[in-house]
Protein backbone atom coordinates (compact mmCIF):
# COMPACT_ATOMS: atom_id res chain seq x y z
CA UNK A 1 0.00 0.00 0.00
CA UNK A 2 1.39 3.35 -1.04
CA UNK A 3 0.35 5.69 1.77
CA UNK A 4 2.27 8.55 0.15
CA UNK A 5 0.01 8.23 -2.89
CA UNK A 6 -3.14 8.35 -0.75
CA UNK A 7 -1.91 11.38 1.21
CA UNK A 8 -1.04 13.23 -2.00
CA UNK A 9 -4.42 12.26 -3.46
CA UNK A 10 -6.24 13.53 -0.37
CA UNK A 11 -4.30 16.81 -0.30
CA UNK A 12 -4.97 17.20 -4.00
CA UNK A 13 -8.71 16.93 -3.40
CA UNK A 14 -8.48 19.52 -0.62
CA UNK A 15 -6.61 21.89 -2.94
CA UNK A 16 -8.78 21.41 -6.03
CA UNK A 17 -12.19 21.38 -4.32
CA UNK A 18 -11.16 23.86 -1.58
CA UNK A 19 -14.10 23.43 0.83
CA UNK A 20 -12.84 26.33 2.97
CA UNK A 21 -13.01 28.65 -0.02
CA UNK A 22 -16.53 27.39 -0.76
CA UNK A 23 -17.88 28.46 2.64
CA UNK A 24 -19.04 31.91 1.43
CA UNK A 25 -20.63 30.29 -1.62
CA UNK A 26 -22.39 27.74 0.59
CA UNK A 27 -23.69 30.53 2.84
CA UNK A 28 -24.97 32.42 -0.20
CA UNK A 29 -26.66 29.37 -1.71
CA UNK A 30 -28.38 28.47 1.56
CA UNK A 31 -29.21 31.97 2.83
CA UNK A 32 -32.95 31.19 2.57
CA UNK A 33 -32.68 28.02 4.66
CA UNK A 34 -32.83 27.41 8.40
CA UNK A 35 -29.75 26.14 10.24
CA UNK A 36 -31.16 22.63 10.26
CA UNK A 37 -31.81 22.78 6.52
CA UNK A 38 -28.30 24.11 5.88
CA UNK A 39 -26.82 21.20 7.83
CA UNK A 40 -28.96 18.79 5.82
CA UNK A 41 -27.84 20.49 2.59
CA UNK A 42 -24.21 20.12 3.66
CA UNK A 43 -24.79 16.45 4.46
CA UNK A 44 -26.49 15.73 1.12
CA UNK A 45 -23.87 17.70 -0.84
CA UNK A 46 -20.91 15.89 0.68
CA UNK A 47 -22.61 12.50 0.41
CA UNK A 48 -23.19 13.25 -3.29
CA UNK A 49 -19.55 14.30 -3.68
CA UNK A 50 -18.38 11.03 -2.11
CA UNK A 51 -20.62 8.99 -4.42
CA UNK A 52 -19.56 10.96 -7.52
CA UNK A 53 -15.85 10.60 -6.76
CA UNK A 54 -16.14 6.91 -5.85
CA UNK A 55 -17.93 6.20 -9.12
CA UNK A 56 -15.29 8.26 -10.92
CA UNK A 57 -12.47 6.26 -9.32
CA UNK A 58 -13.83 2.91 -10.51
CA UNK A 59 -15.77 3.79 -13.65
CA UNK A 60 -15.05 7.39 -14.66
CA UNK A 61 -12.87 6.71 -17.67
CA UNK A 62 -15.16 3.88 -18.82
CA UNK A 63 -18.22 6.15 -18.65
CA UNK A 64 -16.53 8.90 -20.65
CA UNK A 65 -15.25 6.38 -23.19
CA UNK A 66 -18.70 4.77 -23.42
CA UNK A 67 -20.23 8.06 -24.54
CA UNK A 68 -17.08 9.18 -26.37
CA UNK A 69 -16.79 12.20 -24.07
CA UNK A 70 -13.41 13.83 -23.64
CA UNK A 71 -12.23 15.61 -20.51
CA UNK A 72 -12.12 18.80 -22.56
CA UNK A 73 -15.79 18.46 -23.50
CA UNK A 74 -16.63 17.78 -19.86
CA UNK A 75 -14.77 20.95 -18.88
CA UNK A 76 -16.76 23.02 -21.38
CA UNK A 77 -20.06 21.61 -20.09
CA UNK A 78 -19.10 22.11 -16.43
CA UNK A 79 -17.79 25.62 -17.02
CA UNK A 80 -20.96 26.60 -18.87
CA UNK A 81 -23.08 25.33 -15.98
CA UNK A 82 -21.01 27.35 -13.49
CA UNK A 83 -21.42 30.46 -15.65
CA UNK A 84 -25.21 30.02 -15.79
CA UNK A 85 -25.40 29.62 -12.00
CA UNK A 86 -23.14 32.64 -11.56
CA UNK A 87 -25.48 34.75 -13.70
CA UNK A 88 -28.35 33.91 -11.34
CA UNK A 89 -26.20 34.92 -8.36
CA UNK A 90 -25.29 38.24 -9.99
CA UNK A 91 -28.97 38.98 -10.58
CA UNK A 92 -29.88 38.01 -7.01
CA UNK A 93 -32.28 35.33 -8.24
CA UNK A 94 -30.65 32.38 -6.52
CA UNK A 95 -32.87 30.82 -3.89
CA UNK A 96 -36.04 32.52 -5.10
CA UNK A 97 -38.09 29.58 -3.82
CA UNK A 98 -39.02 30.81 -0.35
CA UNK A 99 -41.30 29.68 2.42
CA UNK A 100 -44.45 30.85 0.66
CA UNK A 101 -44.16 27.81 -1.64
CA UNK A 102 -45.43 24.34 -0.88
CA UNK A 103 -43.29 22.19 1.38
CA UNK A 104 -42.67 19.70 -1.39
CA UNK A 105 -41.19 22.43 -3.54
CA UNK A 106 -39.04 23.61 -0.64
CA UNK A 107 -37.56 20.14 -0.17
CA UNK A 108 -36.97 19.83 -3.89
CA UNK A 109 -35.23 23.20 -4.01
CA UNK A 110 -33.06 22.31 -1.01
CA UNK A 111 -31.95 19.04 -2.59
CA UNK A 112 -31.30 20.79 -5.90
CA UNK A 113 -28.96 23.26 -4.22
CA UNK A 114 -27.17 20.42 -2.45
CA UNK A 115 -26.55 18.32 -5.55
CA UNK A 116 -26.48 21.09 -8.18
CA UNK A 117 -24.57 23.38 -7.96
CA UNK A 118 -22.84 22.44 -4.67
CA UNK A 119 -21.88 18.80 -5.24
CA UNK A 120 -21.67 19.15 -9.01
CA UNK A 121 -19.97 21.16 -10.44
CA UNK A 122 -18.69 23.35 -7.57
CA UNK A 123 -17.18 20.53 -5.48
CA UNK A 124 -16.93 17.44 -7.68
CA UNK A 125 -16.35 19.56 -10.76
CA UNK A 126 -14.31 18.98 -13.93
CA UNK A 127 -11.03 19.67 -12.13
CA UNK A 128 -11.65 17.18 -9.34
CA UNK A 129 -13.12 14.53 -11.64
CA UNK A 130 -10.30 14.95 -14.16
CA UNK A 131 -7.73 14.62 -11.38
CA UNK A 132 -9.41 11.50 -9.99
CA UNK A 133 -9.68 9.86 -13.42
CA UNK A 134 -6.01 10.51 -14.19
CA UNK A 135 -4.79 9.26 -10.78
CA UNK A 136 -7.00 6.16 -10.90
CA UNK A 137 -5.78 5.36 -14.42
CA UNK A 138 -2.13 5.62 -13.35
CA UNK A 139 -2.59 3.55 -10.17
CA UNK A 140 -5.28 1.09 -11.17
CA UNK A 141 -4.55 -1.81 -8.82
CA UNK A 142 -7.44 -2.78 -6.55
CA UNK A 143 -5.48 -1.92 -3.40
CA UNK A 144 -4.72 1.58 -4.67
CA UNK A 145 -8.30 2.14 -5.78
CA UNK A 146 -9.54 1.11 -2.34
CA UNK A 147 -6.98 3.39 -0.67
CA UNK A 148 -8.13 6.30 -2.83
CA UNK A 149 -11.72 5.48 -1.90
CA UNK A 150 -10.87 5.77 1.80
CA UNK A 151 -9.25 9.14 1.09
CA UNK A 152 -12.45 10.31 -0.66
CA UNK A 153 -14.63 9.29 2.30
CA UNK A 154 -12.26 11.06 4.71
CA UNK A 155 -12.38 14.18 2.56
CA UNK A 156 -16.19 14.10 2.56
CA UNK A 157 -16.32 13.93 6.37
CA UNK A 158 -13.88 16.83 6.81
CA UNK A 159 -15.68 18.90 4.18
CA UNK A 160 -19.01 18.30 5.93
CA UNK A 161 -17.59 19.51 9.25
CA UNK A 162 -16.25 22.64 7.54
CA UNK A 163 -19.60 23.43 5.90
CA UNK A 164 -21.33 23.11 9.27
CA UNK A 165 -19.30 26.17 10.31
CA UNK A 166 -21.18 28.17 7.68
CA UNK A 167 -23.94 29.00 10.19
CA UNK A 168 -21.39 30.97 12.22
CA UNK A 169 -20.49 32.95 9.12
CA UNK A 170 -24.18 33.53 8.42
CA UNK A 171 -24.77 35.00 11.88
CA UNK A 172 -21.70 37.25 11.61
CA UNK A 173 -22.53 38.66 8.17
CA UNK A 174 -26.32 39.01 8.31
CA UNK A 175 -28.67 39.24 5.32
CA UNK A 176 -27.07 42.34 3.77
CA UNK A 177 -23.61 40.87 4.01
CA UNK A 178 -24.81 37.65 2.44
CA UNK A 179 -26.36 39.53 -0.46
CA UNK A 180 -23.11 41.38 -1.09
CA UNK A 181 -21.10 38.14 -0.95
CA UNK A 182 -23.61 36.43 -3.24
CA UNK A 183 -22.97 38.97 -5.99
CA UNK A 184 -19.23 39.03 -5.42
CA UNK A 185 -19.03 35.24 -5.51
CA UNK A 186 -21.24 35.27 -8.60
CA UNK A 187 -18.66 37.44 -10.37
CA UNK A 188 -15.82 35.17 -9.22
CA UNK A 189 -17.76 32.04 -10.24
CA UNK A 190 -18.45 33.57 -13.66
CA UNK A 191 -14.69 34.06 -14.09
CA UNK A 192 -14.00 30.49 -12.97
CA UNK A 193 -16.61 29.17 -15.37
CA UNK A 194 -15.07 31.07 -18.27
CA UNK A 195 -11.59 29.79 -17.33
CA UNK A 196 -12.86 26.18 -17.28
CA UNK A 197 -14.57 26.63 -20.65
CA UNK A 198 -11.39 28.17 -22.09
CA UNK A 199 -9.34 25.23 -20.80
CA UNK A 200 -11.80 22.84 -22.43
CA UNK A 201 -11.68 24.71 -25.76
CA UNK A 202 -7.87 24.74 -25.61
CA UNK A 203 -7.88 20.98 -25.04
CA UNK A 204 -10.26 20.32 -27.94
CA UNK A 205 -8.78 22.84 -30.36
CA UNK A 206 -5.11 23.34 -29.40
CA UNK A 207 -4.28 24.87 -32.80
CA UNK A 208 -6.75 27.74 -32.19
CA UNK A 209 -4.94 28.74 -28.98
CA UNK A 210 -1.63 29.14 -30.70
Amino acid sequence: MDFTLYIKFFLGLMAIINPVGLLPVFVSLTSHQTEEERNQTAKVANFAVIIILLVTIFAGQYILDMFSISISAFRIAGGSLIAIIAMSMLQGKLGEVKRNKEEGLEASAMESVAVVPLALPLMAGPGAISSVIVTAAEHHTLVNLLGMSVAVVLFGLISFLLLRMASVIYRLLGKTGINVITRLMGLIMMSIGIEIVAAGIKGMFPSLMG
